[in-house]
């Protein structure tokens, strides 16, 4: 049998099963809405403790990033992200973990060649065109006189 697209396309419907959109919604909703109800706690408790806004701000950043990284060395982010799919994508929580995986599946290859070397290679991209764009941005605005 010849594989063609369209025999292809035919075998990836007959044997791939309808995601519940619904349910898959809703957990990510709830998830990412829970990271981020747990990011106001901690803010809520920092300026409790006599902290500033702004600073309790960059702490809870700080807190986030290390819980992520903790849980995803610990193997629990992925459990949660399996269950909760989009939802553990919440900006900060997120891209600690798409640093912190890829060098811990690398970590054998040896700390330069390998865990320095790949920690960087999901959130690579992002970090470039975050940075390329943010800096064309400036460009733009310092061009037109709005900066």
């Amino acid at each position: 049998m010849e594989m063609t697209n369209q025999v292809y396309g035919q075998m990836v419907n007959e044997f791939s099963k309808e995601s519940p959109k619904v349910k898959d919604s809703v957990l990510a909703f709830a998830v990412g809405g829970g990271i981020c109800v747990i990011g106001q706690i901690l803010k809520n408790v920092y300026t409790a403790w006599g902290v500033s806004e702004q600073d309790a701000g960059i702490w809870v950043t700080i807190t986030l990033i290390f819980l992520s990284a903790l849980f995803t060395g610990l193997k629990l982010y992925d459990k949660l992200a399996k269950y909760a799919g989009a939802g553990t994508l919440v900006p900060v929580t997120g891209f600690a973990n798409s640093i912190v995986s890829p060098a811990m599946d690398f970590k054998s290859e040896g700390f330069i060649t390998g865990m320095a070397a790949k920690m960087f290679q999901i959130a690579g991209p992002v970090l470039v065109f975050g940075i390329g764009s943010s800096v064309i941005y400036g460009i733009i605005l310092v061009l037109f006189g709005l900066a």
